[in-house]
């Protein structure tokens, strides 16, 4: 008859504890790795990422959460009860959505101390069950305005501001209906600039045709395609660039430059078609001081509230960033038109926006990033861009090397001023928290029992003394096996030296 040793009985009920242990910490991982997941595709900063999985991590009971951040992928390593688990996941969306950032924001928040991965997975269901906020037909009249707002700041007139808003429209319009059929990026992006712009001129060639206008409308043309400026992950780009979080910073504004790139060839390509100019003409209109300064304003806050809509924003955080926006814009143009450096104004505007961000976020249920981003989106300089891509083709490379320059210092400006806000409110951003490897405890408890039932009493004197101590038995154990197989090498070299001597005798 057989008896069961009871240290063994131990080691099973250990090993069940322990494999239960690790199956839990795979369900409190992966619900961390989708909250990250659906941040990441919402457009939110790696920061952002980080934190929210961090808070997400605690309160389902991980002790301890790493992760590292790019724009398309995640790899995290979640340490609990002894145990580690890393995950990586992969998202392709790439789009923005303010209004499940802020959902998803509000979640992190709102965390108890002690949370169950199944509730906090029905809390992520509600979220990702949000449809978009608007419809393609309302979102294309909110790139139609939003344009026909830049339009006015880049000085056109009425024919001009309203041909980009039809432009705009039925640009948008078609992304929408690509962008629901996951069609690659780059290619929508040129395919929409060209329909834009197409549009554009179709419009302005009929009015010139029928003698309704005349000839000095066709700059208008790039303001047609400037909903196609990926204004939120540059934005968020220039912060993870900032923040020193490198790979997504990176990753996230190459993808940015393959845009704007595409965008601007489908410029060059049909304004070539047309043989159409886009060179700088005479200003559309001609206005007081006093009128100046307030259609700014109105065309800044239409612009920014269409891009805070595009954005997926909900509309009382649509008005507030466009409020943000108007006060800032119209303060820089108005500074600018004071003779204040162009880069000092633009940097000055995106710090008040930050810092009036974080005083409005602090008194609505809305995150800087929604009230910011639409807010300075209007200061990026996209006509300038256009124009020196169309500029490198047609041969001009020092026009071409001013715009890109003037492009390159204006985003600059904008980072650094967003930066100096987000230091100066948050401390998380002026102070790094060092990280260090964790422990998993004892590592002794986690010997085989081989290890301690003598078959390896033959190591070397420094990795036995690395394996102790052993419990009295199994030293004991260890000991008597080690004399038998020493004594049994003894034997064995004893009788083959003899077998040795014997055939040399012979």
């Amino acid at each position: 008859m057989t008896t069961e040793n009871p240290h063994d009985h131990h080691l099973t009920i250990r090993e069940e504890e322990r494999q239960a242990i690790h199956d839990r910490l795979a369900h409190q991982s992966r619900v961390v790795l989708r909250l990250g997941v659906m941040l990441l595709s919402a457009g939110a900063s790696s920061f952002r990422v980080k934190d929210g999985m961090a808070r997400l991590a605690k309160a389902v009971g991980i002790e301890e959460h790493h992760a590292s951040v790019t724009y398309t992928e995640i790899t995290a390593t979640a340490y609990a009860n002894g145990t580690f688990r890393t995950e990586l996941a992969e998202q392709r969306v790439m789009g923005v959505n303010a209004d499940r950032i802020d959902s998803l924001n509000r979640f992190v928040t709102s965390l108890p101390e002690h949370m169950l991965v199944e509730d906090a997975e029905r809390e992520l269901d509600t979220i990702a069950a949000r449809k978009a906020l608007y419809s393609p037909f309302i979102s294309s009249l909110a790139s139609g305005f939003a344009c026909a707002g830049f339009c006015f700041l880049n000085h056109g007139g009425l024919v001009e501001c309203a041909a980009v808003s039809f432009a705009a429209f039925f640009g948008q319009l078609l992304r929408r209906f690509l962008m629901k059929r996951r069609m690659n990026h780059f290619g929508v992006w040129m395919l929409c600039g060209m329909a834009a712009v197409a549009i554009y001129i179709i419009q302005v060639m009929a009015l010139q045709k029928f003698g309704i206008i005349g000839m000095s409308h066709e700059s208008g043309v790039v303001s047609a395609v400037l909903f196609l400026v990926p204004g939120f992950p540059l934005v968020t780009s220039i912060l993870d660039l900032i923040r020193q979080d490198f790979s997504a910073g990176i990753s996230r504004g190459t993808y940015v430059a393959m845009l704007l790139i595409s965008s601007a060839v489908a410029v060059w390509a049909t304004t070539a078609l047309f043989s159409w100019d886009v060179a700088d003409t005479v200003a559309g209109y001609h206005l007081t001081p006093a009128v100046l300064f307030a259609a700014r304003a109105v065309a800044t806050f239409f612009a920014a509230f269409g891009f805070a809509m595009l954005f997926n924003a909900p509309l009382r955080a649509c008005a507030l960033a466009a409020v943000i926006g108007a006060l800032i814009n119209t303060g820089r143009l108005t500074a600018q038109d004071a003779n204040l450096n162009s880069l000092a104004a633009v940097g000055l505007a995106a710090l008040c926006a930050g810092l009036l961000a974080h005083v409005v976020s602090g008194r609505s249920r809305y995150s800087r990033v929604t009230l910011s981003v639409p807010a300075v989106v209007v200061m990026i300089p996209g006509v300038p861009l256009y124009r020196a891509i169309t500029a490198i083709n047609n041969g001009e490379v020092g026009n071409a090397l001013s715009e890109v320059v003037t492009v390159i210092l204006v985003i600059a400006s904008i980072g650094v001023g967003l930066a100096v806000a987000r230091m100066a409110t948050d401390r998380n951003w002026l102070m790094d928290e060092l990280k260090s490897v964790p422990s998993l405890g004892d590592s002794r408890s986690t010997i085989p029992s081989i290890f301690t039932r003598g078959e390896f009493a033959d190591l070397s004197p420094r990795a036995r003394a690395a394996e102790r101590p052993f419990p009295a038995e199994h030293a004991a154990a260890a000991k008597h096996t080690a004399t038998v197989q020493s004594n049994a090498r003894e034997a064995s070299e004893t009788t083959k030296a003899s077998e040795t001597t014997k055939k040399m005798s012979h």
